[in-house]
């Protein structure tokens, strides 16, 4: 079996910066994500995850730090969170942490809010992992000024 490797791949105009780390369990997605191309952004990274699975950290954060995402990346995002909702280690937790806009997040009435998370996690699998999902309102300078943090 071949090592896993951490990934690091700088943010363009179109796609995000991913980091995600293995031995921290940090999968953070930072910035746009409007790629031409879903499949070839996407498709390494859950390749990488369904390999993470097999040896993840007590706890994984998928940071989900996008200002904007379209269609064909809400699709492979909810992918992503399906498999990490696969861990099946007992006691082991998996947050998502979506960041928003303060101004949004203030404007956001609940029935927007669960579209959202929706949209990520409808297809879920039943698994022995906890899952959290935190959201958080970011100023203009990107600092945290509220969160939330709803388990399901």
């Amino acid at each position: 079996m071949e090592e896993l490797k951490n990934i690091f791949i700088e943010r363009t105009a179109k796609t995000p910066q991913i980091d995600f780390n293995q031995f921290t369990g940090e999968l953070i997605l930072f910035g746009k994500s409007i790629p031409e191309n879903a499949a070839k952004v996407y498709e390494p990274l859950l390749e990488w995850i369904n390999d993470y699975i097999k040896f993840p950290c007590k706890t994984t954060n998928l940071r989900l730090n996008l200002e904007y995402f379209n269609t064909s990346s809400s699709i492979w995002l909810a992918k992503m969170v399906n498999a990490l909702s696969k861990i099946s280690e007992d006691d082991y937790v998996f947050f998502i942490h979506l960041y928003f806009d303060i101004e949004d997040f203030e404007s956001m009435d609940m029935e927007e809010l669960k579209n959202i998370v929706g949209q990520l996690v409808d297809n879920i699998s039943e698994g022995k992992i906890s899952i959290g999902i935190k959201t958080y309102g970011a100023d203009t300078s990107g600092k945290i000024v509220k969160e939330s943090i709803i388990f399901i």
